[in-house]
């Protein structure tokens, strides 16, 4: 019997859920773990320093072109399931050969081909939803990506501990095969091609917004500036934490970075589903004045303590901030870009200058903390993320419910990027 419309969507959107959580265990394998890895192969830390880097401008200058490509593509299940096999390929390379080469040229290959995740399952989760839907599967999409990263950050921690650093490679290979499959159950048809790249209405014959008309957007800029300044005062922030907690401590380092890990994961995902409804009923902006005020009061109070238990349960503050802006930040973005067939791009654009920022960050921290001590790069950051909540709390306004006008040709373009 041939499925009717709505039991394929429900099917497609058990694909999503499922997806958005396997994919999270592949992702975090080849992630926060590496230097660790790296370390106990007796590697130096410029050695690990520089090929981070290596990967982190790699990934930073794939952003924006995989925005792109992912509103252009009409198979974008393909060009997830291509990036699957390359983060396989990458993490063997790192788990067989430990040199500074294939490490480097592996890096670069998943950080390359990870840049497609997230533009590519927010295109799929809009495609089969609609905008009207796509506050609560976004929140639910971030849950499930949470979940995964608890469960990972779990395994990761256990088998690095009691196996070897080398098994969590060998972990992302066998979480291949789900997130595979959870991409097997998404039925192509149900993705709407004009939908999934920000388009609204039924005409076809419209052309995408050019990308000079989106640079014009004096909010879509405004917002970008407050991402860059709220990751930049947060990329140092976990890695000073996990140096903190790391020292004298062997081995149990992994299990310390777990735990921050799975802290703020676990947060993330209580909260992330309740964040996509509270974004419609009370808009983005009294959301991300929450999430970025949590960022400086995460920052002093570090400086409060060196208790293990206490620096990690600070993480909960983490998981708040970094819950609300994951669901609200793209939500703001397809707010902004409705109807103008750049969402993906867009999407794409602010992560490369959010990569940017915190790629900056962590050597500028590092420089301050070098110079100085771990309380002063903290109360840095702290002021960074003041910062970024002032200029949001006074600039930003709110952008749910954007006014839309027709243009030419009866396909919809937000009035902020009408001429």
């Amino acid at each position: 019997m041939t499925k009717t419309l709505a039991q394929r969507s429900d099917g497609s959107l058990f694909g999503l859920d499922w997806l958005n959580f396997f994919l999270a265990d592949v992702q975090t394998g080849v992630g926060p773990f590496l230097a660790i890895y790296l370390a106990a192969n007796h590697w130096d830390v410029q050695q690990v320093g520089f090929v981070l880097a290596i990967g982190g401008i790699a990934g930073i200058g794939a952003q924006t072109p995989a925005g792109a490509l992912i509103d252009r593509a009409h198979a974008k299940r393909t060009i997830v399931a291509v990036a699957v096999v390359c983060l396989v390929i990458g993490a063997l390379v790192t788990a067989f050969f430990p040199t500074f080469w294939p490490i480097a040229a592996a890096q670069v290959l998943i950080s390359t081909t990870s840049s497609v995740f997230v533009p590519a399952l927010a295109a799929i989760a809009l495609g089969i939803v609609g905008r009207e839907g796509f506050d609560a599967r976004q929140g639910r999409s971030q849950m499930f990506n949470s979940a995964g990263n608890v469960f990972a950050a779990v395994a990761m921690g256990l088998l690095g501990y009691y196996v070897s650093d080398r098994s969590i490679f060998f972990f992302v290979v066998c979480f291949a095969v789900p997130t595979l499959w959870s991409l097997s159950l998404i039925d192509p048809d149900r993705i709407d091609f004009r939908s999934a790249s920000g388009c609204d209405g039924s005409a076809g014959n419209d052309k995408p917004a050019r990308f000079r008309e989106l640079l014009a957007d004096k909010t879509l800029l405004l917002f970008l500036g407050c991402s860059v300044l709220f990751h930049f005062a947060n990329a140092a922030l976990l890695p000073l934490l996990g140096e903190m907690l790391s020292k004298g401590q062997g081995r149990s380092s992994m299990m310390f970075m777990s735990a921050c890990v799975i802290t703020s994961q676990v947060v993330i995902s209580l909260i992330a589903l309740r964040c996509g409804t509270l974004a419609r009923s009370w808009g983005r902006k009294p959301l991300l004045m929450i999430a970025f005020a949590a960022l400086p009061i995460r920052c002093i109070l570090y400086t409060l303590t060196s208790n293990t238990v206490l620096l990690v349960s600070i993480q909960i503050l983490d998981g708040v901030a970094a819950g609300i802006f994951g669901v609200v930040s793209t939500l703001v973005i397809a707010d902004r870009t409705r109807g103008t067939g750049r969402f993906n791009l867009s999407l794409g654009a602010v992560a490369t200058a959010v990569g940017i920022g915190a790629a900056i960050s962590q050597a500028v921290v590092g420089s301050i903390v070098h110079h100085g001590n771990y309380t002063t790069g903290f109360l840095f950051c702290a002021a960074i993320a003041s910062v970024a909540f002032v200029t949001l709390w006074m600039f930003m306004p709110e952008t749910n419910h954007t006014p839309v006008r027709k243009r030419a040709g009866n396909s919809p373009r937000p009035a902020h990027l009408t001429s």
